[in-house]
């Protein structure tokens, strides 16, 4: 029986980043250890274009011997630690990264990014969203944590509230349009919500006031987080325009996915790419308040990842 591989998964502590490389560590069978780390000026401004890192450019966990036979990155300031460990292992530490670099991939040995980023090469694994750990294995387990969600009558909509971002404003009039729709939906569906710590509050507040139907569950932030029982008990799926990860997600279970529209702030050209291809896919569906059921391939973009890496490394699987 071959050994398994050691593995570190370094980010910069986004959790949203995080999962996307758990979905691909945990698809190859690892068992990562998990770092966050930050970077010391100048390094943290000039990242990652400044190079020549060295130990003390690194704050939060330690990055010490013995270094990991496989290293998945993810996010701007981790490409430093690739090249550093790439370095002190002398090019025998498997770097991936997660997520666009924008500077050559050259400097990893597999890069995977999302199709509506530009990066192109060898090396370069284009993704139709971005990998996450919705598999059939976490949606049963997210079942099994969240019974209580089966007791609510069938159809269940569940509902993915994010917030404000660079690309996207939630604004009052939005939250209004939404509640209107989803009073209405109330009265043919379960509703389960979740809201983000990005929801602005004045928005979480509207929703727990208005939505108060005897089948509709609003997670409040407190206690185990439901978001695996929401995916895995819902029959459909709504998500803000706001979140790449929680959109991809939600079409990685193969349920209709609508998107519920928020306010552009002029910054969302990736994001709109990103949404009209999944949209053309036929995987989501912008929301207007009618809910439907249709068919479609599941997302597997985490098991895309893996097979790549198990293809550069055949001595490893």
């Amino acid at each position: 029986m071959k050994k398994k591989p050691s593995s570190w998964i370094v980010t910069e502590g986004l959790k949203g980043t995080e999962n996307q490389c758990l979905g691909i560590a945990e698809m190859l069978g690892l068992e990562p250890t998990l770092k966050t780390v930050s970077l010391r000026q100048p390094w943290r401004l000039l990242s990652p274009f400044l190079g020549f890192e060295q130990k003390g450019s690194f704050t939060g966990d330690p990055l010490a011997p013995p270094y990991p036979d496989i290293l998945i990155t993810g996010g701007r300031k981790t490409i430093a630690v690739s090249r550093y460990i790439k370095r002190k292992t002398l090019g025998e530490t498997f770097t991936l990264h997660v997520l666009d670099p924008r500077i050559s991939p050259k400097h990893f040995d597999l890069v995977a990014v999302p199709a509506h980023d530009p990066t192109r090469g060898e090396n370069v694994i284009v993704t139709q969203a971005t990998p996450n750990r919705i598999t059939v294995r976490t949606l049963q387990e997210g079942k099994k944590n969240f019974l209580e969600f089966g007791d609510l009558p069938s159809p269940r909509l569940g509902i993915l509230i994010g917030g404000n971002s660079k690309a996207y404003r939630f604004e009052q009039e939005t939250a209004e349009k939404l509640v209107s729709e989803l009073k209405k939906l109330e009265h043919t569906h379960s509703l389960i919500i979740s809201m983000s710590r990005r929801t602005p509050p004045e928005i979480a507040t509207k929703l727990r006031a208005s939505l108060h139907g005897e089948n509709t569950y609003i997670w409040e932030g407190t206690g185990d987080n439901p978001y695996f029982g929401l995916l895995a008990w819902a029959d459909t799926l709504c998500v803000t325009a706001d979140s790449t990860s929680m959109i991809s997600e939600a079409c990685t279970t193969g349920k209709p996915t609508y998107m519920i529209p928020l306010t552009s702030t002029g910054k969302n050209h990736r994001l709109k790419k990103f949404q009209n291809a999944l949209i053309r896919n036929g995987a989501l569906r912008p929301f207007d308040g009618i809910l439907d059921t249709w068919r479609y391939t599941p997302l597997n973009d985490s098991q895309l990842v893996a097979n790549e890496v198990k293809k550069r490394l055949p001595d490893s699987f």
